[in-house]
């Protein structure tokens, strides 16, 4: 069975860092492309970022050059550095197994971790 933990999420101000992670278990990690889905309160799910096996990565323009995905294969961890964080970057963070949707359709299987930017 597919598992997703997410944590590290916080209050933070604006202009401030997170890093959140993602722990996976039940399928063979370095096989798929990883990806950090958000919402907003209010909003569906936004594609934030994928990684590859192979940690090519990329970025949805709305967090380039702030936000850098990384993962560990031999650990099963994915990471979300987030940097220079904005008050429009508040929402719950999901990292979802495998790569952007573009009908926005994501197996959500973990609880998410909350990120509240204060201005």
């Amino acid at each position: 069975e597919v598992q997703l933990v997410e944590s590290g999420g916080g209050l933070v101000q604006s202009g401030g860092s997170l890093r959140l992670s993602c722990a996976a278990s039940g399928f063979p990690f370095s096989n798929y492309h990883m990806t950090w889905v958000r919402q907003a309160p209010g909003k569906g799910l936004e594609w934030v970022s994928t990684i590859s096996g192979g940690s090519v990565t990329g970025y949805a323009d709305s967090v380039k050059g702030r936000f850098t995905a990384s993962r560990d294969n031999a650990k099963n961890m994915v990471w979300l550095q987030m940097n220079s964080l904005k008050p429009e970057d508040t929402a719950v963070y999901f990292c979802v197994k495998g790569g952007r949707s573009y009908s926005n359709t994501y197996d959500l299987r973990g609880q998410g971790t909350q990120v509240t930017v204060s201005s």
